[in-house]
């Protein structure tokens, strides 16, 4: 097991910022990941477990502690009833595990096509878009118990999914590093059209198929710069910033009102509760796409997605969310819950 010292981790993330970590190791099995949290331990210095560093911000300062790369890879699969089960090492790249089930003509995970980062941060953050999560396909999760070295395998049920949320990111964040994930998914199912722009896309008679709804999907990360796309300043970002706001139907009531006209809203899947789109709310406490503070800015295409202009920091990354948040909260008494994991603040 190879430990560097003072490695940037800007390259690893796909704002392109941030300081060095401390030390840092690449973990191509368990063993190396279980050899990994033991030296941390012994060094009695902090771990982050690093995955495609598509949902992170790491501070100007860097990061004083191990950082643990992910890099286990292999795809299993085997038939189970009529169901098809797919075990995913956590390294492997997750737009590639999708087209993968897409040529095996597997549905259930079409609609998150594009989206980066590897499989191991699915079910950390349950990952969602266009109407699917993964969590409605996870049959379960394998890991590493950073406490004490074992080996775990979580069903579905003990992962607490929740929109955004898993017991990986709250209550036991930090405990475990994520090292294979199995997916449950259905070969000759019909694709998952509950967004309205799918729908609108495919307003015909025919079904279309799974790799004809991944490719709009793409379609349609790209024209709000959530594809990454070399070359193209909309995609040095952790794409959306804030996570869209569950609010009780009083609350949006009082929101229609104070802007002056009914924000679009869908179910939450809550009794008495509509979620509202973050980026509306943004746009109409004043900031528009494109709006620039310093280095940092607003995507031209899309306001949930912050980006780096080419030199921001990621104080200055900080500086305009906090100037968002606060101006959304002071106009509709919403408070922004942010999505990317900050790393050495």
């Amino acid at each position: 097991m190879l430990i560097e010292e003072n490695r940037a981790l800007a390259p690893f993330t796909t704002f392109g910022i941030g300081g060095p970590a401390r030390w840092f190791v690449v973990a191509r099995t368990e063993n190396d990941v279980i050899a990994a949290a033991d030296w941390a331990r012994q060094q009695n210095a902090p771990l982050f477990v690093l995955g495609g560093g598509s949902n992170l911000l790491v501070a100007d300062r860097g990061f004083d502690g191990l950082v643990l790369h992910i890099a286990l890879r292999g795809v299993e699969s085997e038939d189970d009833a009529s169901q098809r089960v797919f075990r995913v090492s956590a390294g492997e790249d997750w737009d590639t595990f999708v087209q993968r089930a897409i040529a095996d003509n597997c549905a259930g995970i079409e609609c998150l096509a594009g989206i980066p980062g590897t499989v191991g941060g699915t079910p950390v953050q349950n990952v969602g878009a266009y109407g699917q999560e993964v969590s409605s396909v996870i049959d379960r999760v394998r890991a590493i118990d950073l406490h004490n070295g074992a080996a775990v395998e979580l069903a579905n049920a003990d992962c607490a999914f929740a929109y955004r949320k898993s017991r990986f990111n709250t209550n036991d964040r930090g405990r475990y590093a994520v090292t294979r994930v199995d997916y449950r998914l259905n070969p000759g199912g019909a694709p998952t059209l509950r967004y309205a722009d799918l729908q609108r896309t495919f307003d015909r008679p025919s079904q279309p198929s799974l790799a004809q709804v991944a490719e709009a999907v793409r379609r349609i990360r790209q024209s709000k710069g959530m594809l990454l796309v070399n070359g193209d300043p909309d995609c040095r970002s952790a794409g959306s910033f804030f996570k869209n706001p569950v609010v009780t139907n009083t609350q949006a009531h009082l929101i229609a009102a104070t802007a002056g006209k009914e924000p679009p809203h869908f179910p939450s899947g809550q009794d008495g509760s509509v979620k509202l789109p973050a980026a509306w709310l943004i746009e109409h406490a004043g900031f528009s796409k494109g709006f620039t503070m310093g280095a940092a800015a607003v995507s031209s295409r899309h306001t949930l997605a912050l980006i780096n202009r080419g030199n921001a920091t990621a104080a200055d990354m900080m500086a305009l969310a906090d100037c968002i948040r606060a101006a959304v909260d002071d106009r509709f008494g919403i408070q922004l819950e942010r999505e990317p994991v900050l790393l050495g603040f």
